[in-house]
């Protein structure tokens, strides 16, 4: 049975689509202002975690650093948003919750807000100036939520391109992972949903694209070659829209031969997991992710 505490996150993303009917007039800036007014409030603050903004590849970025946590590994997260809102500081908390239950640094990695492929540009010198540092790929895990799960998956891909090591693992949350939009689960959980209607999602993709093919592999990670990905723990929310994709994406690695599990949270939303500290769901899936990527990172 799902907690009644649940209802926060839903009701995030019902205001979401409520102030848009009623300012159908609003302009971009007004959208990714009230993501970033709100979309944190969702999170408790974690405690015990400090947090140091730096530079990474001409980028901000943000280290969470719970106090006694293992120095060597490394958790990178790739924050969602729709690739036009979302920041180090929407996500901050977030990190916060999962780095403490991992025991290890996170680095929360910025990219430019700008059509494909700049963020996956950004993200992948991301992943190689950490590379750089002398932290081995083996003790390296990159996550992402929702459009930070394309350019977490994206990133490794490139990475394989550019014959970069890959990562230890890879944590998904949400993943926007499909450009064509043309999922099923659009229509079948569309009652359920509370924002991410298939005509938003359409115009979002088509943005990002600005042109480009939604079936390019490393816009749509979908149709891309899945063979040589690290382990992969995908979660998604049941009553989602994007729950299709996230399934499709775990069929597809499974085939390829990737060890890809997918978990549905049943009565969840898209990203459910921001609610961390202050619904119960959020923390159980905050603790599985933990337990699935600690050992994978060389933690006992």
């Amino acid at each position: 049975m799902v907690d009644k505490r649940s209802e926060m996150g839903r009701e995030h993303w019902r205001s979401m689509t409520a102030a848009a009917r009623a300012n159908p007039e609003q302009t971009p800036e007004d959208v990714v202002a009230r993501v970033e007014r709100y979309w944190p409030g969702l999170t408790a603050e974690p405690g015990g975690v400090d947090y140091l903004e730096v530079e990474v590849a001409g980028c901000p970025a943000m280290w969470t650093v719970p106090k006694g946590s293992a120095e060597d590994p490394v958790l990178v997260w790739v924050y969602g948003g729709g690739w036009v809102s979302g920041s180090i500081y929407t996500h901050r908390k977030l990190l916060g919750h999962l780095a403490k239950r991992v025991g290890a640094r996170a680095l929360i990695v910025g990219y430019r807000q700008a059509p494909y492929p700049v963020p996956l540009e950004d993200t992948t010198a991301a992943y190689r100036w950490l590379l750089g540092q002398g932290i081995a790929p083996g003790r390296i895990a990159i996550g992402g939520d929702s459009f930070g799960a394309n350019l977490a998956v994206g990133t490794v891909l490139r990475a394989r391109e550019l014959e970069l090591p890959v990562p230890a693992g890879l944590l998904l949350m949400s993943p926007w992972v499909d450009m064509t939009v043309g999922n099923e689960t659009y229509e079948s959980n569309r009652e359920r949903e509370a924002f991410f209607y298939r005509e938003v999602v359409e115009m979002l993709a088509s943005a990002y694209l600005n042109g480009a093919d939604p079936k390019d592999p490393l816009a749509s990670p979908v149709y891309a070659d899945l063979s040589g990905l690290p382990p992969t723990y995908i979660q998604v929310g049941g009553d989602e829209t994007l729950l299709g994709e996230a399934l499709q994406l775990d069929e597809n690695a499974r085939a390829a031969g990737v060890d890809s599990r997918v978990e549905v949270f049943p009565g969840q939303l898209h990203t459910f997991q921001m609610a961390a500290g202050n619904v119960p769901e959020s923390d159980e899936a905050i603790r599985k992710l933990a337990a699935w990527v600690r050992p994978r990172l060389g933690l006992s």
